[in-house]
């Protein structure tokens, strides 16, 4: 199976807890499933930090290694991407979740 995480996903299976289904983290820890993330979700959670939305436990530039370490894949952003994403439906305004479906 192929996941792409979006940035709550990503944070909220970093800091453990419960806001993530049983489901949702069980598929995530499977090492045979293929994860993802986006440059787009690191990117809405610099914008994040920056506003002091979140705070994490570590320094921002240590969440590309930490999810390297754990075998996430990250995916860049290409012009390509900006092609889709303005040839997308008006179905959800927010500007990173469209950038995920690109």
């Amino acid at each position: 199976m192929s996941l792409l995480l979006d940035s709550h996903a990503l944070i909220w299976y970093l800091k453990g807890g419960t806001s993530l289904s049983d489901a949702a983290r069980t598929a995530m820890e499977d090492s045979e499933n293929l994860r993802y993330v986006s440059a787009a979700s690191f990117w809405e959670i610099a914008i994040k930090v920056s506003l002091g939305k979140i705070q994490l436990d570590y320094p921002f530039p240590a969440l590309k290694k930490l999810g390297m370490d754990l075998g996430f894949q990250i995916l860049p952003i290409e012009f390509e991407h900006t092609i889709q994403v303005a040839a997308l439906p008006m179905h959800h305004r927010d500007p990173f979740d469209r950038m995920l479906v690109a």
